[in-house]
């Protein structure tokens, strides 16, 4: 599975529908990524379009030499740590939208967390530090091979093991003796 990138050559040869194929095999995916980040699934919404104008306008920047899955999560995780270095100040919430907000995590969780152990699964990884986390989301919610996962958390291949190994041993502390059936 070359994750997108003969539909991306389809696109660059003028087949406009190609591109469209990327952007629905890939968006959700990658929303679901950058609002590991922002906490905000409205706005990884936007960073996500944002990602996917970049590779619209920029044609020749993607070369074909990682996956173009692997290329866009760079960019997502490049425009979501953007926006939280110049919007981190302070955030005011409206509290009448917090319902909103929560039903939409909930939607977006359901479409990759869809049976009761992935759930529980995913409610011990919120509990890892980020770069735990991160790496478990890569690496078995995105399929993405630890070369992949490395590049686009920017560390070695052999940091990308290191931390996966972190990440068990903390979902084995967190889940305790059942958790032994997960992982």
């Amino acid at each position: 599975m070359d994750n997108g990138a003969s539909s991306y050559r389809r696109f660059l040869e003028g087949d406009e529908s190609a591109f469209d194929e990327i952007v629905d095999s890939l968006f959700y995916k990658l929303v679901l990524f950058i609002n590991g980040y922002v906490h905000s699934v409205h706005i990884a919404e936007d960073i996500a379009m944002d990602a996917f104008s970049d590779l619209l306008v920029n044609k020749k920047r993607y070369n074909f030499k990682v996956s173009l899955k692997t290329y866009i999560f760079m960019i997502g995780k490049s425009k979501a740590l953007n926006y939280l270095k110049h919007h981190n100040k302070f955030s005011m919430i409206d509290f009448s939208e917090t319902q909103d907000i929560a039903d939409d995590d909930k939607q977006l969780e359901q479409l990759v967390l869809d049976d009761e152990r992935k759930r529980i699964v995913h409610s011990a990884l919120e509990k890892l530090p980020k770069n735990l986390h991160i790496v478990i989301h890569l690496i078995f919610f995105e399929n993405m091979s630890y070369d992949e996962a490395a590049k686009v958390m920017n560390k070695s291949k052999k940091q990308v093991y290191n931390l996966i190994y972190r990440a068990k041993e903390e979902l084995r502390t967190i889940l305790g003796e059942e958790g032994k059936s997960y992982l």
